[in-house]
């Protein structure tokens, strides 16, 4: 059968924009699904009965028309960050076809002579701006999907506040429309020009001398974090995350988050890395939202409670992280139930009870022990010594796939 649904790629030219196959798709649709914006663009001889999405937005109308021969309306590319990567969850090639015009990235990418496959994508359509922060370093290019004209605006002042006010910033507006138009500027002198609605933002990464270096791999320095002392450390920190292994996609519980050290070094690994910050007390839970928009992962999930009771009705991860709370009754085994087959748990121990306990848990469901000594060179007088930190009993075990 020849799909019902196909979804048609629009650019700021409009219908005279378009290729044969998509234009016979629209002369040849019943209905026709878009924005307010990408419906004025049809010409009249598009006789296809036009509906706008619905508010708030909803697929539910338009998969009602199944069967029914529609045209969705996307802009440039329906499946980068549009609304044909939505329409593909509950549709497969045999119902839905995609008719793709030049996205905004390939664009912007051929105005700047940027080469696109050396670029980080982005979008802050209906995400936080603080997301961006993740991917600032000197010499990154950044392209951004704006929300609306207040996005240039709130992209310059994240740069300023995490040191990268020299960062050059140009904003593209109504790309390939007889409107088109750039802005520029350096975020640290953004005047917060009137800028239309429809704009990306293309931003040259410059960091002011003395900015911290945030890397994406694990062990981001102490000082990166705001916390009362309830931290992973550094070197502990990025032994304990070579443990979890983040992979893309994947779902960990930072069960006793602290300041969330741990979760958000996992979201920072991968775009598409998944974290539950587990913490009842409500100092700490400030610290772990501060810390998560700070270091770019606003998508790290708040969990207010204590475990093993927080730990009800969420959704099972593919690794566990148990910093503190092990000598609790039931943290353990609670959260061993929850992993998922082929899962890891890694639970770092200080105390000799907390160790104990790892030693119990080792002795019914396997696993290995580490004990990690880290020492720091320190003044003693007119000399310097080491000074050794409290040692730490890492437990680190994988869930069979027949548990």
């Amino acid at each position: 059968m020849a799909p019902w649904l196909t979804v048609v790629g629009i650019g700021e030219d409009g219908f005279s924009g378009l290729g044969k196959q998509a234009r016979r798709a629209l002369l040849g649709a019943g209905r026709i699904v878009g924005s307010p914006r990408q419906l004025a663009l049809l010409p009249h001889c598009i006789r296809g009965e036009r509906h706008e999405w619905p508010r708030p937005f909803s697929l539910e109308p338009l998969l009602a028309l199944r069967g029914e021969a529609v045209c969705v309306l996307a802009s440039g590319d329906p499946m980068l960050f549009g609304v044909g990567a939505s329409l593909a969850r509950h549709l497969d090639s045999t119902q839905m076809q995609v008719l793709p015009a030049p996205s905004s990235y390939s664009l912007a990418a051929a105005r700047l002579g940027w080469p696109l496959q050396e670029l980080v994508t982005l979008s802050v359509v209906a995400r936080p701006v603080a997301a961006i922060s993740a991917h600032l370093h000197s010499g990154a290019r950044l392209l951004v999907l704006s929300n609306d004209g207040q996005s240039p605006a709130a992209v310059a002042r994240l740069l300023r506040e995490r040191g990268f006010g020299p960062s050059r910033v140009t904003v593209l507006e109504h790309l390939a429309g007889a409107a088109e138009r750039r802005v520029e500027g350096l975020a640290c002198d953004w005047a917060d020009p009137p800028i239309a609605d429809l704009n990306l933002i293309a931003i040259e990464c410059l960091a002011e001398p003395g900015t911290p270096r945030l890397s994406r791999l694990a062990g981001l320095p102490d000082s990166a974090f705001r916390h009362d002392g309830q931290l992973t450390k550094r070197d502990v920190r990025a032994i304990t995350l070579a443990r979890l292994a983040p992979l893309p996609g994947e779902l960990l519980w930072d069960v006793g988050a602290g300041s969330g050290s741990i979760g958000i070094e996992w979201m920072r690994s991968h775009p598409a890395c998944r974290a539950l910050a587990i913490e009842a007390d409500e100092g700490r839970q400030a610290l772990i939202e501060h810390n998560r928009d700070t270091l770019g992962v606003p998508g790290l999930q708040l969990v207010r409670g204590q475990a093993p009771q927080a730990l009800e009705g969420l959704e099972a991860p593919d690794a566990i992280f148990i910093g503190g709370g092990v000598t609790r009754d039931g943290v353990l085994d609670r959260c061993w139930a929850s992993l998922k087959p082929g899962g890891r748990l890694v639970a770092n121990a200080v105390t000799l009870q907390s160790e104990i306990a790892l030693m119990a848990f080792r002795e019914r469901h396997g696993g290995e022990l580490t004990r990690i000594h880290i020492a720091q060179a320190q003044p003693l007088g007119d000399f310097d010594t080491w000074r050794q930190a409290l040692p730490i009993t890492v437990l680190e075990v994988a869930k069979g796939h027949d548990a």
